[in-house]
């Protein structure tokens, strides 16, 4: 827990920090421009088929109204559009921003640590796209579930708290560890890393509040969009150095606890084999 608390608040300390900041408005920029073609190209003709679903529905049950079906609608988008782009974002952040936030990391505090290019940028980009698109499927098959309001409440965070771990972890070692010292960590550290990814995982859900608000006064809804986002993507700057922190310090561990063994397994100097 202690290594957890210090990768913690060194990791909220780099948050101030002019880079880190500046990192931030990446993602923004991009999303911002995703949602503002949703908002062109797509987001009319998607709340009327939707809203003609639930009229038809809501008609066949004998019940509501096209007023509240139209609200109705909106707030249905807002749900699937919202973790969609999370989960865009967090693969962004993944493959541009995060090996930022660990080269800050590692230049601040490990600038000895050899680095032994356990994987690369394709590497970590398919990891991150796989496990994008087992936590999609994750969040699809999971959705019935949110009709139960404690679970709409504990699910998309524990996914995207799953994700975290699974994007961020692997991330934050790539360039330092080799193969086999990254499945040492990642096996070792598993649960308290699995609980740094929920406890993002459930950060990452308060800009979703932001969308919510959204709906309710449509005409601010595409002005809040960005900086719900702008919020995400400094979340998920914390969630990278958090991860960059501690798994730097545990593989720094493994390093030091490695090296006496193999200074004890190898023969004495002058002596033959």
């Amino acid at each position: 827990m202690h290594m957890i608390l210090d990768a913690l608040w060194r990791a909220v300390t780099d948050c101030l920090r002019g880079r880190v900041i500046a990192w931030s408005l990446f993602p923004l920029l991009l999303v911002a421009g995703m949602a503002a073609l949703v908002g062109v190209f797509w987001w009319d003709a998607a709340a009327a088929s939707v809203q003609a679903w639930l009229e038809w529905l809501w008609g066949w049950m004998g019940q509501g109204t096209a007023s509240a079906s139209a609200v109705a609608a909106a707030v249905l988008l807002v749900l699937v559009i919202s973790p969609v782009m999370v989960m865009v974002a967090l693969a962004i952040v993944a493959v541009v921003m995060t090996p930022q936030m660990v080269a800050l990391v590692a230049e601040r505090r490990f600038p000895q640590l050899q680095r032994k290019q356990g994987a690369g940028w394709v590497g970590s980009a398919l990891w991150a796209l796989g496990s994008t698109a087992m936590a999609l499927l994750a969040l699809v098959l999971s959705m019935p579930l949110w009709l139960v309001p404690p679970l709409v409440l504990v699910l998309p965070p524990l996914i995207w708290g799953w994700l975290t771990y699974r994007v961020m972890a692997f991330d934050a070692l790539a360039e330092h560890a080799s193969p086999a010292e990254r499945q040492t960590v990642l096996a070792t550290h598993r649960y308290r890393l699995l609980l740094m990814g929920v406890v993002c995982g459930y950060l990452g859900a308060a800009p979703s509040l932001v969308w919510a608000s959204g709906v309710v006064f449509a005409a601010a809804f595409w002005v809040l969009i960005p900086v719900a986002v702008w919020i995400y993507a400094l979340v998920l700057a914390f969630s990278s150095l958090w991860f960059a922190h501690y798994g730097l310090v545990a593989l720094d561990s493994l390093r030091e606890h490695a090296a006496p063994d193999a200074g004890q397994a190898a023969p004495p100097a002058g002596t033959r084999p």
